[in-house]
């Protein structure tokens, strides 16, 4: 026997389709001398029904969040010297974003990207190194507004909308309606 996974409204992730979607109808299929549905299907929207299988649900990341100190560094390019790339911002190097205390882990661009375009990698660097400042400023943002949102400004309220709405892309993992309902 099957039972609905999903709610009507749910957000989902279609899994083969590769988008989100939100459930418009929970068709059950019944058979006769059958007490309940022996198949569910989900109209998402999206031209066919789905089944349970291939949508997952958003869960909030167990790998927490805050107190993380990214650092930028500087590698030595092997590749090139500091004599054959005069127009690098930093001649003979490159950036590496380090994301765990004992400097491993972290991001790196290849040398032949950096050459195309570095003072678009150097860019990104500066901002991957300071994604968990923006982050934790975010949070701030959005406990502040949500303390009383009826005293916060309008442009606070929205500042908090979207803050909200980035902070979801970064909390929320995907996973199968049985783990997630473990997880909860």
């Amino acid at each position: 026997m099957a039972r609905a996974q999903f709610q009507k409204g749910q957000r989902v992730w279609v899994e083969c389709v590769g988008a989100w979607a939100q459930i418009e109808k929970v068709q059950p299929v019944w058979a006769k001398g059958f007490e309940e549905p022996v198949r569910v299907t989900y109209d998402v929207g999206l031209g066919r029904e789905f089944l349970a299988h291939e949508l997952l649900l958003p869960v909030e990341d167990q790998a927490g969040h805050g107190g993380e100190h990214w650092r930028l560094l500087r590698a030595r390019n092997k590749w090139q010297t500091a004599e054959d790339c005069p127009h690098h911002p930093f001649p003979g190097t490159y950036p590496v974003v380090v994301t765990d205390p004992t400097d491993w882990g972290g991001w790196r661009v290849p040398g032949a990207e950096y050459d195309r375009d570095p003072e678009r990698i150097e860019r990104q660097a500066r901002l991957i190194a300071a994604a968990p400042g923006l982050e934790t400023l975010a949070r701030t943002l959005l406990e502040a507004v949500s303390e009383s949102p009826e005293d916060a400004p309008p442009v606070m309220q929205g500042l908090a909308r979207q803050a909200r709405d980035l902070l979801r892309g970064v909390d929320e993992v995907l996973a199968p309606p049985e783990t997630a309902a473990r997880a909860a």
